[in-house]
């Protein structure tokens, strides 16, 4: 990351910057880092949580916050967005877009596989691990690709664990439960998943 003079900098500055410019937030402190060390929000919050655990920095969960419109709608929710979409249009795909449509059933398939092969386990492990997937990486790049492989194996998994679930009810497994199930699934834990991201990412300093 940086040697070991670089990183007594930032110490210094991050303690002086916690002292003298008072950030609310540790999104607020990482902005402040970050324009002036070309350091990933990754390294800061390791950073942070070193000087936490020294006791040279305190900060407190707030855990009652709602997310507010500047968080909705900034790039850091540019997933939760995409996620939704991606849910949306294959809904209205399944519906709406008849089987032997060609050309438009192969985009149908496509967001149907990314539909019951990625979404549902990307936004559970978003939920669940708002920041950092649970495998620790040296890099945001693995750190991509663990979450995306995390989130094909948990998809697989959620999708028969709905399938088992309508299976003993009424509906049985056909296709309407099975997309409506995954669609509300998709947007419940989405919605979750943002909420906690936005608490993680604004921690009273």
């Amino acid at each position: 990351m940086t040697d070991q003079q670089t990183l007594n900098q930032i110490h210094e500055f991050i303690i002086v910057t916690v002292n003298k410019n008072t950030p609310k937030t540790t999104n607020e402190l990482v902005d402040l880092i970050q324009q002036k060390y070309p350091l990933s929000e990754k390294e800061i919050l390791k950073i942070l949580t070193k000087l936490k655990d020294e006791n040279e920095i305190h900060f407190t969960k707030i855990t009652k916050q709602p997310a507010t419109s500047s968080h909705l709608f900034s790039r850091k929710s540019l997933w939760f967005w995409l996620s939704i979409a991606i849910a949306i249009a294959t809904v209205a795909a399944v519906f709406v877009v008849p089987e032997n449509a060609y050309p438009l059933t192969y985009a149908r398939q496509l967001l149907g596989s990314i539909f019951v092969l990625f979404l549902p386990g990307f936004v559970f492990l978003k939920a669940l691990y708002p920041s950092n997937v649970p495998i620790a990486t040296s890099s945001e790049n693995l750190d991509a690709i663990e979450r995306a492989a995390l989130s094909l194996g948990l998809s697989i998994a959620l999708t028969a664990i709905v399938g088992l679930i309508l299976n003993y009810t009424p509906w049985g497994i056909r296709l309407t439960p099975i997309t409506l199930s995954l669609f509300a699934f998709t947007i419940i834990f989405a919605a979750v998943a943002l909420f906690r991201e936005y608490t993680v990412n604004n921690i009273a300093l």
